[in-house]
């Protein structure tokens, strides 16, 4: 029996250290940066951003974003591999839980962590878009995702 669409797309995101973090600069131009990433309890993405970075500075004017994670890695033909992108807004996340979920995943981020201009943020995603293979692809509410 085939894997329902909410089942890869939780497991994708679970299991994803790294993302492509998609913002839009001051011209509208659209602007990709590739972050690591975390989840908190609820399954939701957390990310750990630089205020000197390009996104940061693009997310406080715009905080709509949208993280594409790609599970194709090794695939001869990746294309027929599973991605899914998370649209929604990124909002600061300044729990200490979170924060540590994050840095029991990236061991290394602890040292940025302490740093002034570095905090985590999540993203409230409100729907996602899924590519499960060809011709497999669907847009899934965020509210059947992460309910």
């Amino acid at each position: 029996m085939p894997e329902d669409n909410l089942s890869i797309a939780r497991r994708l995101i679970a299991g994803a250290s790294r993302a492509v973090l998609a913002t839009r600069l001051p011209d509208e131009w659209p602007y990709a940066s590739l972050v690591l990433v975390a989840t908190d309890g609820a399954g939701l993405p957390l990310l750990l951003l630089s205020d000197l970075a390009e996104h940061s500075k693009n997310l406080k004017r715009e905080p709509r974003a949208s993280l594409l994670f790609d599970g194709t890695a090794g695939m001869a033909q990746p294309l027929e591999g599973v991605r899914l992108t998370l649209l929604g807004r990124i909002e600061r996340a300044d729990e200490d839980a979170v924060l540590a979920r994050y840095v029991a995943r990236h061991p290394d981020a602890a040292n940025w962590a302490r740093m002034s201009d570095f905090h985590i943020y999540r993203l409230r995603p409100t729907r996602a878009h899924l590519v499960a293979g060809f011709g497999r692809i669907a847009w899934i509410d965020a509210a059947e995702m992460f309910p």
